[in-house]
């Protein structure tokens, strides 16, 4: 079976096992150490404010933190990312042990988290199911991260998988659930960053994956499927876009209208950001289906740069003025939650 590259070298590979965390005495910190579970951390916490430090390894488990986790920090023992790696591979359509059926897409993620205030660093989120070991399957999303809950924050992350790597939700259909993500790493191919929740990207670098397909486009990077009332989807600032296909292959967007929420209308700006020529920059938007094309959608456009943000047919890339463009920043978009001022 074919597994991608998680961690740099000298850093060893572990498997979770079923033991409890590391408590240091006197403090709300738990340590997870190669054969602990950090599932098992999660389920030690007795409240809010508590710390999760996960030392170097790699940890094959699911984790679910719940929403009475509140103001959780997980985060690696060390800031190379690369360190501290949790990694599991289910898809959509993976079976469950009891028979009960599949994952589903959210059921897939090997991360979720509930749980408002939730502070994740330092850490590898990844899924490394691959359509090519499993032929079978006709449910190809395999979740990294599905993240759900006002001010959930993401710092030098590694997000890794293929389709919809990360599913930025809300707590509910008519919650307007805050997310904020600086200075992460996130690949993928087909819908990678897909969801409903405000979600601001700082400073990110998306990367679209080589794929073996021969059609085109081979992927999206962003599918919004953000609510008709909440004015803000998905902002992607500073960041830049590459890509591991060849030139025009990935699309950077299409809009999401779940059947279960067809009044949505997905909001995404991309501004102030690099973006690299494998995305097709003629025909930069395609529709998930035609009923909801991407013309009517909130997509915008503002002072990006590389060759793929060249604006060659201006119709195709709907671009925001200077002074539509001060209404989308990490202050409008998060309000009274700065984030960004935590350094």
């Amino acid at each position: 079976m074919r597994r991608r590259t998680l961690l740099a070298a000298g850093f060893g590979l572990t498997a979770a096992g079923a033991s409890p965390a590391f408590a240091t005495s006197g403090h709300r910190v738990l340590h997870v150490r190669p054969g602990d579970s950090v599932q098992a951390a999660v389920d030690a916490v007795t409240g809010p404010g508590w710390t999760i430090v996960v030392h170097p390894g790699t940890y094959r488990e699911v984790v679910s933190i719940p929403a009475a986790a509140a103001d959780l920090t997980v985060r690696g023992a060390v800031r190379d990312p690369r360190a501290a790696v949790i990694v599991y591979d289910n898809a959509n359509g993976t079976q469950k042990p009891d028979g009960s059926g599949t994952y589903g897409t959210a059921g897939s993620a090997t991360f979720t988290s509930a749980a408002p205030g939730l502070t994740v660093r330092d850490l590898t989120l990844a899924n490394d199911w691959l359509r090519a070991d499993h032929p079978d399957i006709t449910g190809t999303q395999a979740v990294a991260a599905c993240t759900f809950g006002d001010r959930t924050r993401f710092e030098n992350v590694r997000l890794l998988a293929h389709q919809d790597t990360l599913f930025v939700e809300t707590t509910a259909l008519t919650a307007f659930d805050r997310q904020y993500f600086r200075r992460c790493y996130i690949e993928g191919d087909v819908d990678f960053v897909f969801g409903r929740a405000t979600a601001v990207f700082e400073e990110c670098h998306f990367h679209t994956l080589q794929r073996d397909v021969d059609f085109t486009p081979k992927g999206m990077v962003f599918a919004p499927s953000t609510a008709r009332a909440n004015p803000h989807g998905i902002l992607a600032v500073r960041s830049r876009i590459t890509s591991g296909a060849e030139n025009g292959a990935y699309k950077l967007a299409r809009p999401w209208v779940p059947s279960y929420e067809t009044t949505a209308w997905p909001s995404l700006v991309v501004r102030n950001s690099w973006i690299g020529p494998g995305i097709d920059p003629v025909a930069p938007y395609t529709n998930m289906r035609e009923a909801y094309p991407w013309q009517t959608m909130r997509f915008r456009e503002h002072a990006d740069s590389g060759p793929g943000a060249v604006i060659s047919v201006p119709d195709n890339r709907p671009q925001l003025t200077p002074a539509e463009a001060a209404a989308h920043t990490p202050r409008t978009y998060l309000g009274d939650w700065r984030p960004y001022e935590c350094r």
